[in-house]
């Protein structure tokens, strides 16, 4: 039977369409602007491990957040007492709160009242509404507690996150970044994304700066009172002190511009600035009535400059200097003209890849891809011949929809999504292996081309459906835990195999159905062109069941021995730190100055603590790794700057290729939501295997699955890999393809179970591992085709996920038939006595077996 003309016309559409929106990413940006305007021009974005560039996330630092908001609470307190003479023994702060001490009780109600506008101050958001900003308790009659409310400071937050994602915005535009990424990720935190910036540490003071400009006045310093809370002391850059009044006599909020230029006398860089209309007038009542007196401009709690007013300044524009460098004077305009944040943020992860490397990457990912490609087409042609260039096609057409999607979609593409890509040709050929096998076998059966067709692919539908599920439960979680580029691999896989369903199902049955039809064709033959492995085989799987299960317990325990002694070498991402990869630069003669042995002399007098090096393979090409540095967040961005001037102290023309910095707070965060990712992924999927199969299925799958993940870890331990996000996404995919090879095993038992009531259990497993042993070697291979030449020439940024994967894909073949199995052969096993402990069954039941396809697929 012909496929439905409305059915093709559908398909065509929808290839058609992925095609077009696939097709600009072959041509640069100048050949699509000459294209009509009718045809889609987006092209797949890069990431910027693929393009280089700076990546950093910005938090919130809610602590001083509540102590500035604090502060200004304490002032308005004691300017509302004052007004309302009411006296008091002392205005403080303490323990996230203001305490206010009365000298007479009575005044209790007084006190009260004259706060009242600071009790019933409200925080309004979008997102939240109005909420009472302040909660005040009286836990003696003395005393008055003030403190910001846990509703007030999420509301003060959410707004200071928005506030900060536009300011940010203002400031990336006034240093003129192309197409940067701002976008606010959580509840207090910016992600910021700047193409080919390779130097963030403007960048990181230009975002992390609060930007809180203020005028102050100079106290006496003879006749202060260093317990006066109206006094403030600040120092410069230069350590020197300067005793302040708290409150500015002009703030920031008055500039209308700020401009880098240079002294006309001095032609030292200076910040000139200009006043609103108020600002100018009250700069002149300023300037009139301290004339020889200094005051003080200060910048996030550091005097830039303290100057003595010399003169009235009645045209509402000033000078500030200060020693500074050209490139400071021009990150300061940019601070003043862009405005100040809400409140302070912190750089707390930054990553930064130079245009070399990222070139490099995409020319690895297009080479690496091209010869998985290559050999897995070549594979599928030498097992089925004609047919295996239909499955080709299937898996080109999978390719260009996988691409088109990504331009529809806006997504942007990593080295990790390319290393999905890649593993997703592997994978995407498993529905056509299972296809082809089971046609083949309906062939044999006696039936007629069309009858061999239409029930082979009804047979591999479900395990198809079954065993892709598995994969995606891993894949979305992975989407859900991870973050970034590991997200990005996600996404690839994810549609790569979902768009496989699609290609390999329904658009390789219509070619083959009309391929049939056309040529009249009786008998549907799908042969390899040479056979390398018997039609069909009689190995009896079981009767090696206990040496499996004892080898793997034995591989399993030294893994977990591995994992504490010498245990895994975590990266950055799990335990916060710094990663510098740097080249040396080359000498008239041809040879670079930068060795390890000079480079680890050089940074061993910083005082950093651990600092490891490492030459990963590339020419001149060395990995420098500094531990995590006390003192937070901050304390690891200000490390990069010294180690960078270490390393050009050695050799000035070195060449900072990758740096990355991760702060405990993420390093915390993402080790936790790894090992929730890997946990929920196990969960799910015996879920999904309990629902669709029987508990000793499930039970099964996932005792194998501890026992495949264990002997990686050990792996990960042996062969020194980083164990970072990249790592967990290993895990996870290497988890959804060893359930999604147990699926495929367990779909056939399931059916010969239906087929075979009487056979006993052992027979029925060797059987059905013997009928789907093919399929799954073939889809091992294909995997593996895939996978080697990005594990051989994949480089370092890929290196924690393609090596281990191969080892994964070898233990979960393996595993399938050698752990899988003959749990489950125990299992029934241990049932027929349990049943006959309970029925008193005659012996003479022994042999049927207990386990049965669940009644949902009956």
């Amino acid at each position: 039977m012909r496929t439905s003309r409305w059915r093709v016309v559908v398909y065509a559409l929808v290839l058609l369409t992925g095609f077009l929106t696939a097709l600009p990413n072959l041509f640069n940006p100048a050949q699509l602007a000459n294209w009509p305007a009718f045809l889609p021009t987006r092209q797949v974005a890069l990431g910027l491990d693929l393009k280089g560039g700076s990546h950093l996330v910005l938090e919130i630092d809610t602590a001083a957040m509540i102590a500035e908001r604090l502060e200004i609470a304490r002032d308005d307190v004691t300017t509302a007492l004052r007004k309302a003479h009411i006296a008091t023994d002392n205005i403080q702060i303490s323990k996230d709160q203001v305490i206010v001490t009365l000298p007479d009780a009575k005044d209790h109600d007084a006190a009260l009242d004259a706060l009242k506008d600071l009790t019933n101050a409200q925080v309004d958001t979008p997102r939240h509404g109005s909420t009472a900003e302040f909660v005040i308790t009286t836990p003696r009659d003395n005393s008055i507690y003030i403190a910001l409310s846990e509703q007030g400071i999420r509301n003060r937050v959410d707004a200071s996150a928005q506030q900060s994602l536009e300011i940010i915005r203002s400031r990336i535009d006034q240093i003129g970044v192309s197409e940067p990424t701002i976008q606010r990720i959580g509840s207090d935190r910016v992600l910021v994304q700047l193409p080919g910036i390779q130097d963030p540490s403007q960048v990181r003071k230009l975002l992390g700066s609060t930007a809180k400009l203020g005028f102050h006045m100079l106290a006496d310093r003879n006749g202060t009172d260093r317990r006066d809370s109206s006094i403030l002391t600040v120092k410069d850059k230069d350590g020197q002190s300067y005793h302040l009044h708290r409150t500015p006599a002009l703030s920031g909020d008055h500039l209308t511009d700020a401009h880098a230029g240079f002294d006309p006398q001095s032609h030292q860089p200076v910040v000139n600035f200009r006043f609103d209309t108020a600002g100018a007038a009250k700069f002149a009542d300023i300037t009139r009535a301290n004339v020889g007196k200094p005051f003080a401009i200060v910048l996030d709690n550091e005097v830039l400059s303290a100057p003595v007013i010399r003169e009235v300044i009645t045209g509402g524009s000033g000078q500030i200097s200060g020693s500074f460098t050209v490139g400071e004077t021009t990150t300061l305009s940019a601070l003043l003209r862009a405005g100040s944040l809400p409140a302070p943020m912190t750089v707390i992860e930054e990553r930064t890849v130079g245009p070399d490397l990222g070139a490099d990457a995409i020319e690895m990912g297009l080479y690496t891809g091209l010869i998985g490609l290559a050999l897995v087409t070549g594979l599928m042609f030498f097992l089925y011949g004609r047919w295996g260039l239909i499955a080709n096609l299937a898996l080109g057409l999978n390719v260009m929809l996988t691409f088109g999607a990504l331009g529809l979609m806006g997504a942007t593409l990593t080295l990790p999504g390319i290393a999905g890509i890649v593993l997703g040709i592997g994978l995407a050929v498993d529905a056509n292996v299972l296809i082809n096998e089971r046609i083949r076998e309906e062939t044999k059966r006696g039936l007629s081309a069309f009858m061999a067709l239409d029930s082979g692919f009804k047979r591999a539908y479900a395990t198809i459906v079954d065993s892709n599920i598995t994969t995606l439960i891993a894949t979305a979680l992975l989407f859900e835990f991870g973050s970034g580029p590991v997200r990005g691999f996600a996404i690839t896989m994810g549609l790569g195999i979902l768009i496989s369903m699609f290609t390999a199902v329904a658009v390789v049955r219509v070619i083959m159905t009309e391929i049939v039809w056309r040529t009249r064709m009786k008998k549907l033959v799908i042969e390899p062109l040479w056979r390398f492995m018997p039609e069909k085989t009689s190995i009896s799987f079981m009767r090696a069941r206990f040496l499996g299960i004892g080898m793997s317990l034995l591989l399993s325990a030294i893994s977990i021995g591995l994992f504490f002694k010498p245990g895994l070498d975590y990266g950055v991402d799990f335990k916060g730190g710094i990663q510098i990869e740097v080249a040396g630069g080359n000498l008239d003669d041809g040879s670079s100055p930068l060795d390890l042995g000079t480079l680890r002399q050089g940074l061993s007098t910083l005082g950093l603590g651990d600092v490891s090096l490492q030459d990963i393979g590339k020419d001149d090409h060395i990995l420098i790794r500094v531990e995590r540095q006390p003192g937070g967040e901050q304390a690891q961005t200000a490390v990069v700057e010294t180690v960078k001037k270490a390393v050009q102290s050695i050799d000035p023309a070195a060449d900072f290729k990758r740096t990355e910095v991760v702060g405990p707070k993420v390093s915390g965060e993402l080790a936790q939501s790894g090992v929730s990712a890997v946990i929920f992924a196990s969960l799910a999927m015996l879920g999904y295997i309990w629902w669709r199969f029987e508990w000793p299925f499930a039970v099964g799958a996932i005792v194998t699955l501890v026992l495949d993940v264990t002997k990686t870890i050990g792996f990960f331990a042996v062969m020194g890999l980083d164990f970072n996000l990249t790592a967990i996404a290993a895990l996870l995919t290497l988890i959804g393809y060893s359930v999604n090879d147990k699926v495929v095993v367990y779909d056939r038992m399931r059916e010969n179970l239906r087929l075979y009531r009487k056979m006993p259990m052992r027979e029925i497993i060797d059987m059905s591992i013997n009928q789907s042993l093919a399929r799954c070697l073939f889809t091992s291979l294909t995997t593996l085709f895939a996978m080697v030449p990005m594990a051989i020439w994949g480089g370092s940024a890929v290196e924690s996920f393609a090596v281990p994967m191969v080892f994964g894909v070898v233990i979960a073949t393996t595993s399938s038939i050698y752990i899988a199995a003959p749990i489950l052969l125990f299992l029934d096993t241990w049932r027929q006595k349990q049943r006959q402990k309970h029925v008193g069954l005659a012996s003479e039941t022994n042999d049927e077996p207990m386990i049965e396809a669940s009644t949902s697929q009956q």
